[in-house]
């Protein structure tokens, strides 16, 4: 075998051991329901039956119906329709705000775990002062400057206000690994300081990172659909939060007209579930215990055992044999 091939093959390997995180159930289910809500935001024009602005006078307030599957609203707009448009700008808020953030978090982080003495301290010192400033009504202060804010501007401040939290997680784990052995010898070998942290301390950071990242995501959204429903964010800006918000101000939660505000809902719900889907599988990975654990599930599941009745047998049996 050539070195060229050698090189590809040991490459392909530590790109797979850094993907590992995303192979279990948990992670790919997660995967799976962000990337139908992805190709939702980006397809949107294609997908929605309707324009999220088109008024219909004579299709107001109607339940959901072969033309208008979700409904229709006071102004006889569609409902589905907008609930797609939303997508976008929560996908786009959430995506964006997270790569701000952990940007930051990972310089930050990572130098402060790495060096020592003051520069440490003082970007440890940087990471605590924006844990305790308060996101939202800063933004708040923010969006009212604006008549109206666009996405990228949400994104950069919730982004701006996020990254404190990553920066001492990664902090901790990176003071951990600057005196592994791995470390120590690329440092007697002459090697750069972007080099020790991109090459030798990065790729041990991933699922971290990722775990990190996810939380970042999560933040934002919850974030932007509180900033749109409270009525922040204009209301010609479609998400999901905004929907909630023309549903509340006129009624619908009072008069139970369900197909209005639940689909917004519902949608937060599932993103939710799967970030949080996706973050337990990252967990597990993360977690030795865990993915031990995990691992005996699935092999025991595999041979047709149930780990619960197994639990229970053991249990009555021994119950049985300290009567006797």
């Amino acid at each position: 075998m050539s070195s060229t091939h050698l090189i590809l093959r040991q490459r392909a390997t530590k790109l797979g051991a850094a993907f590992a995180m995303f192979r279990n159930a948990k992670s790919v289910a997660g995967l799976s329901i962000l990337t139908l809500f992805v190709l939702v935001a980006i397809f949107a024009e294609q997908i929605a039956p309707f324009s999220p602005t088109q008024i219909n006078p004579r299709a107001r307030l109607q339940p959901p119906s072969a033309t208008h599957w979700l409904g229709t609203t006071h102004l006889g707009e569609d409902v589905l329709s907008q609930v797609i448009y939303g997508t976008r700008g929560v996908v786009v808020v959430g995506a964006l705000t997270a790569v701000i953030s952990m940007t930051i978090a990972i310089v930050v982080g990572v130098l402060a775990g790495y060096l020592s003495g003051w520069r440490s301290e003082g970007l440890s010192a940087l990471a605590n002062i924006f844990l305790v400033i308060p996101g939202i009504p800063l933004l708040i202060i923010i969006a009212s400057r604006f008549t109206n804010p666009p996405l990228w501007l949400i994104a950069g401040v919730l982004g701006l206000l996020g990254w404190g939290w990553g920066a001492r997680v990664l902090r901790a784990q990176t003071m951990s690994l600057r005196n592994r052995d791995f470390v120590q010898a690329a440092k007697l070998n002459g090697e750069r300081l972007h080099r020790i942290i991109g090459v030798e301390m990065l790729p041990n950071l991933m699922a971290i990172i990722a775990s990190s990242f996810v939380g970042s995501v999560t933040a934002a959204i919850l974030g932007l659909t509180t900033l749109s429903y409270i009525g922040v964010i204009p209301v010609n800006a479609y998400n999901w939060g905004t929907i909630l918000n023309w549903a509340s101000a006129q009624g619908a939660f009072v008069q139970n007209q369900w197909w209005w505000f639940l689909p917004p809902g519902l949608c937060i719900a599932a993103i939710g579930v799967a970030l949080a889907l996706l973050n337990f599988g990252i967990d597990e990975y993360i977690n030795p215990r865990l993915r031990s654990a995990g691992e005996r599930a699935r092999a025991m599941k595999k041979k047709g055992l149930d780990v619960t009745n197994a639990v229970t047998v053991v249990r009555a049996h021994q119950t049985t044999t300290e009567k006797q």
